[in-house]
């Protein structure tokens, strides 16, 4: 049947993730960092999703498409709500939140050791506490790290804050949308680059999600890269 059906423009989708985020039914997900329209049954042709998105790249189109299934779509609810309901279960809250224990194998004393030095640049280095416009922003390269990888990444002052400006915080602790901060950082200071160093839970999405809606909404053009630390200090990507 053709009827109304949304359409995504890959080339603007930023990967926020918020129009997944938006629809209830379940029909966008996100591949490969872009989000896609994975089942036409389960678009209702609503369009919660449109104003979800910061980038403007979903519209409506008419087209062939198979009918919206109200039932498939409580079927796939519930189906989610049990597998969260599981992880619940097992996790006791959060899955970014599981107890486990890290074994590293030790390391010898080295004679010729040499204590680390600090490569923080800056204070203070909280999002929530810094201030957007100062003279260390200025031709300055970004690091904005989630609170966490400073423990789990033993080499962070080495390989990540080295001649950065160090930028910190935790979305699930803080509970705050950093964009609106981290956008006028971007818009009133001449930014280099940005690095966002994460770890692999869900929830330091938030920082990486944050940073590239302040990056769009900066309307410059700055590279960035994101770099995921598993919980027991590896670089995932």
């Amino acid at each position: 049947m053709i009827r109304k059906i949304i359409q995504i423009d890959e080339e603007k989708c930023n990967g926020c993730g918020q129009c997944a985020n938006a629809c209830h039914e379940g029909a966008i997900g996100m591949v490969n960092g872009k989000a896609k329209l994975l089942r036409d049954d389960y678009c209702d042709g609503l369009g919660d999703c449109l104003p979800a998105c910061p980038t403007h790249a979903i519209s409506f189109i008419h087209r062939e498409a198979a009918a919206y299934d109200e039932k498939a779509v409580q079927e796939n609810q519930r189906k989610k709500e049990a597998q969260q309901h599981a992880l619940d279960e097992m996790y006791h809250g959060c899955p970014g939140s599981q107890m486990q224990r890290i074994q590293h194998t030790p390391r010898a004393a080295s004679a010729s050791f040499v204590p680390a030095q600090s490569q923080l640049g800056q204070w203070p280095c909280q999002i929530k506490l810094i201030p957007v416009n100062a003279p260390y922003f200025d031709g300055a390269k970004l690091l904005i790290a989630a609170d966490c990888s400073a423990y789990a990444y033993a080499g962070i002052h080495e390989d990540f804050m080295r001649g950065k400006i160090t930028l910190i915080g935790c979305p699930k602790l803080d509970d705050v949308d950093y964009s609106e901060k981290l956008t006028q950082i971007i818009q009133n200071n001449s930014i280099q680059n940005i690095t966002i160093v994460r770890m692999e839970v869900p929830c330091c999405g938030g920082l990486e999600a944050a940073t590239k809606k302040a990056l769009q909404a900066s309307g410059k053009c700055i590279p960035w890269q994101v770099v995921t630390l598993s919980v027991d200090g590896k670089i995932l990507e």
